[in-house]
């Protein structure tokens, strides 16, 4: 199944005890499925990130969390946005993604990226390195976890990683949809088109055109068709009447919409959709009951829902 709109949720923090924390997230999760989101997703993330507040704020384990929503949701796809490869060895990975697959009855998706959260790194003991370092790390961990959640069972030695005929047994699916976070054009969006079925463009809409243009000569470049690289954005949804689009921080006004649900749909339309953006995940800082679904019929048009 395509990722068309996807819900993301980005806090645990919702002034309740923390008996209270899980069941929030679950009606979240049964909420967007009610409202036609296809997918949710989470932060694989440990501490809380700088621009949405302090580190020791809530942040649930990814993968524990996500094992749950699948005993609590039917429809929807589950997965990261998206797994910080340096965070987990890939032969974990690869069992990790394959058991949610299993216990969802094939609704995971396999979410993945570099890692970037450097005070992460350094206070939970992961080598963080320099951007060479992570996406060579994240080259070789594809080259374990690809054939592995194929049924396949590599064996792999390289500067990082290393593996002896490695299996997950047992799997759900014959392929499990890949999803890729990132924008880099030299060495990302290229690693996208080798090997994924879905980009997550981490960029500015004013970027976007660029972006996808790039990524459309990639996937030439290797004969693919650039139609079978599914493309989204990740956009910071407000819903709120009082608020018009010029009263966005200036710091997110290339990542974040806000006003009225019509006029949040018609900003998506023209900033992310008409640019050529294939679909839409959203995340909504401030949950109360019914702002998922306000914003799901806001937006299931615009993706063809």
């Amino acid at each position: 199944m395509a990722i068309r709109l996807g819900f993301q949720i980005p806090n645990f923090s919702y002034g309740t005890g923390v008996e209270q924390l899980f069941p929030t997230v679950i009606a979240q999760a049964q909420e967007a499925e009610s409202a036609g989101f296809d997918s949710v997703f989470l932060m694989d993330h440990f501490y809380q990130l700088p621009m949405l507040g302090e580190p020791d704020q809530p942040m649930l384990e990814a993968y524990t969390a996500l094992g749950a929503l699948a005993t609590a949701t039917e429809r929807v796809q589950l997965g990261t946005l998206v797994t910080g490869n340096t965070y987990r060895n890939p032969t974990l990975l690869a069992k990790t993604i394959t058991t949610l697959d299993v216990v969802s009855q094939g609704r995971a998706i396999l979410g993945i990226g570099t890692g970037w959260f450097e005070l992460e790194h350094d206070q939970l003991g992961f080598d963080f390195g320099t951007f060479t370092d992570r996406f060579n790390r994240l080259d070789e961990a594809l080259q374990i976890i690809l054939p592995m959640i194929k049924g396949e069972r590599p064996t792999f030695a390289g500067t990082y990683y290393r593996a002896t005929e490695a299996m997950a047994n047992p799997r759900f699916r014959e392929h499990i949809p890949l999803m890729i976070g990132g924008s880099g054009e030299k060495k990302t969006i290229p690693l996208a088109a080798r090997h994924f079925d879905h980009l997550n463009v981490i960029a500015g809409f004013d970027e976007l055109p660029r972006k996808l243009q790039v990524v459309r000569e990639q996937c030439e470049k290797i004969g693919r068709d650039p139609a079978t690289l599914e493309t989204s954005q990740l956009i910071t949804v407000l819903l709120d009447d009082s608020i018009k689009p010029d009263q966005i921080p200036a710091e997110m006004t290339q990542r974040m919409a806000a006003g009225s649900p019509d006029s949040v749909a018609d900003q998506l339309k023209t900033k992310v959709i008409d640019a050529g953006i294939d679909s839409l995940i959203v995340n909504i800082p401030f949950y109360t009951p019914g702002v998922v679904k306000a914003a799901g019929d806001a937006l299931r048009p615009l993706v063809g829902l």
